[in-house]
């Protein structure tokens, strides 16, 4: 690593608030978790008996690609980034109707629900913050 690249790392690693941090490690747990399911849909696909083999891959494959939204949200967020605290909002304004949903199925789907719920309070609780704000640069400018 360079002096520089360490210096940065130095510098955002004291200016990170913690609202900032939790949010980003959340957004990267669940991206995590939407990849590893995603990932067991499709190899349970092609090496199963699945019902429907392209609704399977097809589902699997949308898991894949929205796993990248808080993937990407959490690395910004932990940077520092501006940018990434958009991706992780919508991340969570996503994710609050599917536990809805989830929630409504009943069964052990109430068990998905809870914690994608309540994560996602919580990094929208962290994200609306003042101090994460302030922190990514996206709130009113102080005089």
């Amino acid at each position: 690593m360079s002096e520089t690249s360490a210096r940065d790392a130095e510098r955002t690693d004291a200016e990170r608030p913690r609202r900032v941090a939790v949010a980003a490690a959340v957004c990267g747990v669940q991206g995590a978790v939407l990849a590893a399911v995603g990932t067991v849909i499709l190899v349970l696909a092609i090496v199963g008996d699945p019902g429907d083999l392209t609704q399977a891959i097809a589902g699997s494959v949308t898991l894949l690609a929205l796993a990248v939204v808080p993937l990407v949200a959490g690395h910004g967020l932990w940077r520092l980034r501006r940018w990434s605290r958009g991706p992780g909002v919508m991340a969570q304004l996503l994710a609050l109707p599917i536990a809805f949903t989830l929630l409504g199925s009943g069964g052990g789907w109430v068990l998905a629900a809870l914690p994608l719920a309540a994560s996602a309070l919580l990094v929208l609780g962290c994200l609306l913050s003042p101090t994460a704000t302030e922190a990514l640069g996206v709130g009113p400018r102080s005089a």
